[in-house]
């Protein structure tokens, strides 16, 4: 990401990895929260597509990664996610580092997870715990019909991407 991004987006430990500090809009309605701008965002990481999941206590999803599609993750609660990030680029400055974060209820975060990021998130709370995600890639091709862009590694035990 070689674009000037506003000065509240947090870098985190992995080179291109951003985190979005998601704010919450409260009145006696309820709350509305912005999960995307794409003035904010670097066109390479607009979304094609949007999905959210529900995850149960306890339960973990990846870790995964992708060999072209960047995840545009968003952590509002309810609940509480440990996020976990390995960057498995070996043409980047920071291959080889990890970065573990806990967001959502509490902490609410927006996450760019570029192309080859192993990525990983466990629901650490004891309610269940949506996620949404804006990909920038379409899963699964123009109508479903190419290989899914993504590279399991959850059910390899010999894996260097573990969960604590």
């Amino acid at each position: 990401m070689n674009v000037s991004l506003p000065k509240y987006i947090e870098r985190g430990p992995i080179h291109d990895v951003a985190w979005i500090p998601l704010k919450f809009h409260l009145d006696a309605r309820g709350w509305l929260v912005e999960l995307f701008r794409n003035d904010l965002i670097p066109p390479e990481f607009h979304p094609v597509m949007a999905y959210v999941s529900m995850t149960r206590p306890g339960v973990a999803r990846g870790p995964h990664e992708h060999t072209d599609q960047a995840d545009y993750f968003c952590f509002t609660g309810p609940s509480t996610f440990r996020v976990y990030l390995w960057d498995a680029r070996k043409d980047s400055p920071t291959f080889g580092e990890k970065e573990v974060r806990d967001v959502g209820e509490v902490a609410p975060y927006a996450l760019i997870v570029p192309a080859r990021i192993v990525h990983a998130y466990k629901n650490v709370g004891n309610v269940d715990g949506l996620v949404f995600n804006a990909a920038n890639r379409l899963y699964g091709g123009w109508l479903k019909q190419e290989p899914v862009d993504e590279i399991r590694h959850e059910k390899d035990p010999n894996s260097p991407y573990q969960l604590e």
